[in-house]
């Protein structure tokens, strides 16, 4: 005798294969809830991969918290003011503007930022990104992005020309032209825009180009934790900073792009659940074909006292059954291509011929993947819950079943 349940073991029973065309729609079904779930998992693995990549990435080029809104006149008195916050380490001032960089009749736009390189290690990880020299300042000395570097043919020790929009000032007839700064370090953040767009030099350099004096233009902040510690500081902040003087935190600052990446996750979930929808249709098309071919024994298991909550519960359980059994293959095929997803992009990109991840366009030296037990569970839960109600309309129909009826013609 089995020890399992009577609904349970008739739903097991009735989903047997029998070599009919039943059994090749629950077999198809089965592959589709498969499917589904693999590719959901492979899909929010990556972008939950790109999504935490990118925040470590911006994290590791801004501070937790800023403080901005204008020329800081007496930086000192700020400076100890955000020191003495509580949950604050470290502070930083800094300069920041755009800039016109020339070399050799090559010119870009990148901003400048004047730093304090001692103070700045503390509030961001620009001493580990130098890839090449060295994060020394001293004097009329710029550190470069890797990128601006390539673009414009640009080595250690080459000396550029910036110029400062506030510093095109006449003399009489002469003009100004910039400041002549020697290349000391190369850095590479992995971020195009950072390594393209953003130079370093020391925040005196730059406040003699933007005509400053001993002021500045921002303070950076490192918290004890980047995500509630900064927001704790940056409130704390705004309650004692005079306007125009703000404070933001880093995830504030690239509102834009992080919630673009969230709305683009949350899409493809929606977007690739349909597949497990689909799946589900051909569950739904299995069971009603069940219970039409099982209308006698429906009729006999009623005459004999059985329950409509059990006639119910059979079916429920066929579609839960291929969905418990969907789930756990898909899970585990998505695990396995998440785990191993570099080798199989190397692969697919020798048989297609194609690069499928550009490092040049995705500044990721390989396809970053990351999954918490949060989304398995979602995506295992929600295509349980799919396939199991799946089954509730043919479900409804075979409980619904009257005896007389079921067995009028046998």
């Amino acid at each position: 005798m089995t020890k399992l349940p009577f609904e349970l073991f008739l739903g097991l029973r009735y989903l047997k294969p029998k070599r009919t065309f039943v059994s090749i729609i629950t077999l198809i079904s089965f592959a589709g809830v498969t499917i589904g779930v693999w590719v959901l998992i492979v899909v929010i693995a990556v972008m939950s991969g790109f999504d935490r990549e990118l925040r470590e990435k911006l994290m590791g080029m801004h501070a937790h918290v800023s403080v901005m809104g204008g020329i800081i006149e007496h930086s000192d008195n700020v400076l100890k003011m955000v020191q003495d916050t509580p949950r604050v380490k470290a502070a930083a001032p800094f300069a920041m503007g755009l800039v016109l960089l020339e070399f050799e009749n090559r010119t870009s736009t990148p901003y400048l930022k004047g730093i304090d390189p001692k103070r700045e290690v503390t509030v961001s990880k620009l001493g580990t990104y130098v890839k090449e020299g060295s994060l020394d300042l001293d004097g009329d000395k710029v550190v470069i992005g890797r990128e601006l570097a390539t673009q414009q043919g640009i080595f250690l020790g080459d000396r550029i020309t910036v110029i400062s929009p506030r510093i095109l000032e006449k003399k009489g007839k002469e003009v100004d032209l910039g400041m002549d700064l020697t290349v000391t370090g190369i850095y590479e953040s992995g971020m195009y825009e950072y390594d393209v767009g953003l130079i370093f030099t020391s925040l005196e350099t730059a406040q003699e180009l933007y005509g400053l004096g001993n002021a500045v233009q921002g303070i950076g902040v490192m918290t004890d934790d980047p995500i509630n510690g900064a927001h704790d500081v940056a409130d704390a902040l705004n309650k004692k900073l005079a306007p125009p003087l703000h404070a933001q935190t880093w995830a504030q600052m690239n509102q834009r792009l992080l919630g673009a990446i969230q709305v683009e996750k949350s899409v493809m979930f929606f977007i690739l659940t349909f597949i497990i929808i689909v799946a589900a249709f051909g569950i739904m098309s299995t069971l009603i074909t069940v219970t039409v071919q099982k209308t006698r024994e429906i009729g006999v298991m009623k005459a004999l006292g059985a329950q409509s909550s059990k006639i119910l519960r059979i079916f429920l359980f066929q579609g839960f059954i291929v969905g418990v059994f969907g789930v756990a293959s898909g899970m585990g095929l998505g695990l396995l291509t998440a785990h191993n997803i570099n080798p199989v992009n190397h692969f697919l990109s020798r048989v297609v011929g194609l690069d499928l991840f550009p490092r040049d366009i995705y500044n990721f030296p390989s396809i970053p993947v990351f999954l918490t037990v949060r989304d398995l569970l979602t995506i295992g839960i929600s295509a349980l819950v799919i396939c199991t109600l799946a089954g509730l309309l043919p479900a409804l129909r075979a409980a619904r079943l009257e005896p007389v009826e079921a067995l009028r013609y046998e």
